[in-house]
């Protein structure tokens, strides 16, 4: 009879334990948003930052660089996301003062000195990075980047020219810059590319893997078929058709390619 109490106790603890853990483990994220400021080059950044303060234990980072239209609603919404799967994410200000560009125009002459200068793009970049490690919930041995259209050419050439970070993601950014250095490149590298992108030519797609190649670099490269430039950005289509430019927003792409990003992250952090 006692034998018999003993396991109904035991059973009951057990059964309370189990609810509890899933009912912390089903709690939906709480997410943070905050602007955070930090200077560089003798300027004022204004950056991003997202996480779900719900935890307090630490995470892997990942920093967000924009397409030239600069730090907008757009790019936050990236951070967005990537604080709901768990990440601490801080979308950039590249070009200083939170500045964005109101038309192409603007964006071409905003991102003309970081095509010019890869290294400046890196300073930028690190000086986000920096920010960005002074989180406590941030694991600062588990960082990456990811850029879009632009921000996919800084991320690249920032691991290009030895940025501390594990890995970057490009969304259909430019792939020229930097030379490959095998005595740099630390980050392992996933390209995103649409297939139908018409700023990205093929010589530039075979001179990319070439160059990875030729240092054993340990990269991905993805084309997701019948998708432009700026396939993963929602209003690129009514931006395409504004600005009459051969962009727009290709669903099927998006998803295919954040799915692959969260692949690539889950592999990269051991999650």
């Amino acid at each position: 009879m006692k034998t018999l109490i003993v396991w109904s106790i035991l059973l009951t603890v057990l059964s309370l334990t189990t609810v509890s853990f899933m009912e912390t483990s089903n709690v939906p994220p709480k997410i943070k948003e905050e602007a955070v400021t930090y200077t560089a080059d003798g300027k004022s950044f204004t950056g991003f930052v997202a996480y779900d303060e719900s935890k307090s234990d630490k995470r892997p980072a990942v920093l967000v660089v924009p397409e030239w239209w600069g730090l907008n609603d757009y790019a936050k919404s990236r951070a967005r996301q990537l604080a709901s799967l768990g990440y601490i994410a801080m979308a950039v200000d590249m070009f200083g003062d939170g500045k964005t560009a109101a038309n192409p125009g603007e964006a071409q002459e905003l991102t003309k000195p970081f095509y010019s200068d890869p290294n400046l793009a890196k300073s930028r970049l690190d000086a986000a990075l920096k920010k960005l490690k002074s989180y406590s919930i941030a694991d600062k041995d588990n960082i990456a980047a990811i850029g879009y259209c632009f921000g996919g050419n800084v991320v690249l050439n920032a691991a290009r020219l030895g940025a501390d970070l594990k890995g970057v993601v490009s969304f259909h950014g430019g792939l020229g810059g930097a030379p490959a250095n095998k005595a740099l490149l630390k980050a392992r590298i996933l390209v995103c590319n649409g297939g139908a992108d018409k700023f990205v030519s093929e010589q530039s797609i075979t001179d990319f893997k070439h160059s990875m190649d030729s240092i054993g670099a340990d990269y991905k490269f993805i084309s997701y078929p019948n998708a432009t430039h700026a396939f993963t950005n929602p209003g690129s289509t009514e931006t395409g058709k504004k600005f009459n430019m051969p962009i727009e927003y290709n669903e099927a792409a998006d998803k295919a390619s954040w799915n692959d990003m969260k692949t690539f992250f889950n592999s990269l952090f051991k999650k």
